[in-house]
């Protein structure tokens, strides 16, 4: 996957669109990524004992991969990645607006 944890993300798709945040947790297996601060759900509990009391609290819920768009952070422009081949054969992520190297 080409977003990673950490990275700068902006939403492209749904119903936070245009907000930016970064990236809290990747889900390979079901190609989608948890941005903080956005796609936020209220999520009721029941009271668990005495040391875990009910109430509502709010969740951060995965989004699809495909309606988020990495923010460079060279260049500050939302782009694509692409990848450079090392002699070593080992992958670095490159930012397709500016040709940097992506941390």
């Amino acid at each position: 996957m080409k977003i990673k944890k950490g990275d700068l993300v902006k939403i492209t798709a749904g119903k936070d669109k245009g907000k930016t945040g970064k990236v809290d947790k990747v889900i390979l297996k079901k190609n989608k990524v948890v941005v903080a601060g956005v796609n936020i759900y209220k999520r009721h509990l029941k009271p668990k004992g005495e040391g875990k009391p009910g109430g509502i609290i709010d969740i951060a819920k995965p989004l699809p991969v495909s309606n988020i768009a990495l923010i460079c952070s060279k260049c500050n422009q939302q782009t694509r990645v692409g990848y450079l081949l090392d002699k070593n054969k080992s992958k670095t992520r490159v930012c397709k607006k500016c040709k940097q190297i992506i941390n």
